[in-house]
């Protein structure tokens, strides 16, 4: 792929992520761009403390990260995720099918389920969603990680 196209395809990311946070009510502030955009440039499951490391320009604190991020997650913007320690981790929710991970507990890799597996397992989990809700439940939502020492 030419640079040129993934750059646009970088700068569309980020207008929609923009986008969100607008349609969402919230301020469109210096820190909370360079996050969207650290968050971006990660393309896989970050913790706040390499978020806010890869945002070494100070342009803003770890408790404006933390902050932001929880914001983020209010609004969708970004899906959290847990190695088995506990530790979270942040990606980039902008309207794609939810994605589920398998996190080696000797070396915390952290991979992907392939896109069958995910649509199966998310297919299955919206179903458990709806019926709570059917029973009256508010608000709901998972969260879904495996955890395995890899091959």
């Amino acid at each position: 792929m030419a640079d040129s196209t993934i750059a646009r395809e970088g700068a569309s990311s980020l207008k929609r992520a923009i986008s969100k946070l607008k349609s969402a009510g919230l301020r469109l502030t210096q820190p909370r761009i360079a996050i969207l955009d650290a968050l971006h440039q990660h393309k896989q499951l970050t913790s706040i403390e390499q978020l806010h490391a890869a945002l070494a320009d100070g342009s803003c604190d770890l408790v404006t990260v933390y902050r932001c991020i929880g914001a983020f997650e209010k609004i969708g913007l970004v899906r959290r995720a847990f190695f088995h320690n506990g530790t979270a981790l942040y990606e980039l929710n902008l309207e794609q099918p939810m994605r589920y991970h398998v996190v080696c507990r000797t070396t915390n890799r952290v991979t992907e389920l392939n896109a069958d597996t995910s649509a199966e397992l998310g297919s299955a989990l919206n179903q458990v969603e709806n019926t709570l809700r059917g029973r009256g439940y508010a608000d709901v939502s998972h969260i879904v990680e495996f955890f395995g020492v890899a091959p």
